[in-house]
């Protein structure tokens, strides 16, 4: 019989502490801090991630519950939902957003050579942003409507494994476009966007930095062609220019060329037109680039329904994006031990075991690689039609 380290001490070795450490000292965050330190705040939000603790109460009455076992969690104070409160609504959340970005560093190039549906050797993300909503009473620093309140999630997918590169916290007012502001552009990577990021001026930042973007064009565009190439019709394809801006404030925006691809949808018969300023890759590969943002879209769904991030443990702006980066951090965590321990199992199927047997005293790898459960939620076996 196994006696060694419980479940979630095992989750814990994969975190790389000396990261967080850093983090912490960088914000300040034991600033008059006696005994609940940042980790120990830290890993109670990470066991209401896993375990789908629906507020502080719940938190505190579970640990409580195995008090024994603390200890061997790495929690060394006191948890009560009070200071758990006060620890979330003062100490600074870009504490866990740092420590966030530096498992994302970690989890990328684990999922380097993952496939996601094109054959491309340069990184490919899509960009998008989800709304979650809040109410105005509990949250009057984030109005959206009259009666309502909200924040947007802006999110980098990296198309490899679905690892967020680049997570961006904002007002629900926050224009889709503007995030582009708060991007540093990868040499070579290709940028994936729907129509609410056409901004020109921004678009050609991307160029200027030697980035590739396939963004969705808008009926208004007003262009002036300069060449067209051949195309084979029966794939689907309808034009392949290359075109300038010709509008009053386009052309000043972006001054370069820019390739216009036509696409009529062989499944729907729905008509789209795409706008690049990658010049060699085939229009069809142009085509199932933009297919693939949809990934973003089944990511934002998924963490909606399986992470805590639309009911939150407390009401001030720190309080929100701390349970965030928090939310963000155990998504990629859980994406960086399937990798490194080789589990068949979905991100979905790991959580769900995870959540029952955080206080068991089994190894991790043989726990998660004998469930031989399937995910019926799964996205993949759920996928929606991309060209809505």
């Amino acid at each position: 019989m196994y006696a060694g380290r419980i479940v979630f001490a095992q989750l814990i070795d994969h975190l790389p502490l000396h990261s967080f450490r850093r983090c912490v000292q960088r914000y300040g965050g034991h600033y008059k801090v006696q005994s609940f330190s940042c980790l120990d705040q830290y890993l109670c939000m990470a066991f209401a991630q896993l375990t789908y603790r629906e507020s502080l109460r719940d938190i505190e009455a579970c640990l409580r519950a195995q008090q024994a076992k603390l200890y061997h969690m790495g929690i060394r104070g006191n948890v009560s939902r009070s200071t758990l409160a006060d620890a979330n609504e003062s100490r600074d959340w870009r504490i866990h957003a740092d420590f966030a970005q530096a498992l994302i560093r970690i989890a990328r190039p684990l999922y380097a050579e993952d496939s996601f549906g094109v054959d491309l050797d340069e990184t490919v993300t899509a960009l998008d942003a989800t709304t979650i909503d809040l109410c105005l009473a509990l949250f009057p620093w984030a109005p959206f409507q009259r009666s309502k309140a909200a924040i947007k999630l802006h999110t980098l997918l990296d198309l490899r494994g679905n690892i967020p590169a680049f997570i961006h916290i904002t007002d629900a007012h926050w224009h889709d476009s503007w995030v582009l502001d708060e991007l540093t552009p990868e040499p070579g990577a290709f940028y994936i966007m729907d129509r609410g990021y056409i901004d020109f001026a921004r678009l050609h930042r991307l160029t200027q930095a030697a980035a590739f973007f396939v963004v969705r064009g808008r009926a208004n565009f007003r262009f002036r062609r300069l060449t067209s190439h051949a195309i084979d019709k029966t794939t689907g394809l309808i034009c392949d220019q290359i075109v300038v801006t010709t509008g009053v404030h386009t052309a000043t925006g972006y001054p370069d060329k820019l390739r216009r691809i036509k696409y009529r949808d062989p499944e729907t018969g729905k008509v789209f037109v795409f706008l690049t300023n990658n010049f060699t890759l085939p229009p069809l590969t142009i085509a199932r680039l933009y297919k693939c943002r949809w990934q973003v879209e089944l990511f934002f769904k998924w963490i909606k329904q399986h992470l805590r991030i639309k009911r939150f443990f407390g009401t001030t702006e720190n309080a929100v994006k701390t349970q965030v980066w928090v939310a963000i951090s155990v998504y990629v965590l859980v994406a960086i031990i399937k990798k490194r321990l080789g589990i068949d199992a979905s991100l979905y199927t790991i959580l769900q075991v995870l959540s029952v047997t955080v206080f068991e005293k089994t190894p991790l790898l043989q726990m998660l690689s004998e469930t031989e459960r399937t995910d019926e939620s799964h996205p993949q076996h759920n996928q929606l039609n991309l060209f809505d």
